[in-house]
């Protein structure tokens, strides 16, 4: 399997303290300043976040972009059922910014990357989704790509239906080869873990308060590793 190396990463959630790391942001909103304003208008705070953080990451706008989320926007979703439940008419603007790939579309066009944008959602196992994903792009000869795992609270009307969860949303830079201060980035088989991995988890494990992570789903657990010279 191609070696995979974390070469850098950004994050926003309003949960947790930055302790001076600044590649968090911990603002409630977002600025959002990657996308003009008119864009910047259709977009929720998460997807305000995810674009400022792929125009630091990627600013030549040239890298693949893997997007997963579990939920999306739920709420935007759910307004436009109970119109429709009214007889009200459906909105295509609104629903084209209801789908899964609706943020990596508005970068698409913000930033006018062309490269492929590909969105994912995998009923709990989206981390372990994003990194198959991204050692099948580096074996096909990708030097590296970015991996976007966002999610927030769904609906209070379903929320006894799904895990908890807090608004949050990180951008890894992943690639095939140790550039500048990479780690690397181990796999290990039948992990220990008990629940879905959230954003805020893989926050918290680039942070360095974990260890390790692991999907209980895919029975696999990742940690970092520094680059041995």
């Amino acid at each position: 399997m191609t070696d995979l190396y974390l070469q850098d990463w950004r994050a926003w959630t309003p949960h947790r303290e930055a302790d001076g790391e600044s590649r968090l942001d911990t603002q409630d909103k977002p600025a959002g300043k990657a996308v003009p304003a008119m864009l910047r208008r259709r977009l929720n705070l998460i997807g305000r976040a995810v674009c400022d953080m792929l125009a630091a990451l990627d600013p030549e706008t040239n890298r693949i972009v893997l997007h997963a989320s579990r939920h999306g926007d739920g709420e935007r979703t759910l307004e436009m059922l109970y119109g429709l439940n009214e007889g009200d008419p459906l909105s295509p603007a609104r629903f084209g910014l209801s789908v899964h790939n609706a943020t990596a579309g508005v970068y698409s066009i913000a930033s006018g990357n062309r490269c492929s944008q590909q969105a994912i959602a995998a009923s709990g196992s989206e981390w372990a989704a994003l990194i198959a994903e991204a050692h099948g792009y580096l074996a096909d000869g990708q030097s590296s790509l970015l991996l976007v795992f966002s999610d927030q609270p769904v609906p209070q009307r379903f929320a006894a239906y799904a895990p908890a969860s807090l608004s949050a949303a990180v951008t890894l830079q992943v690639g095939s080869q140790p550039v500048g201060d990479a780690q690397r980035l181990v796999e290990t088989m039948n992990p220990a873990g008990d629940s879905p991995l959230q954003p805020l988890d893989i926050i918290d494990w680039l942070m360095g308060n974990r260890r390790r992570i692991a999907c209980p789903i895919s029975r696999r657990g990742w940690q970092l590793e520094p680059v041995r010279s």
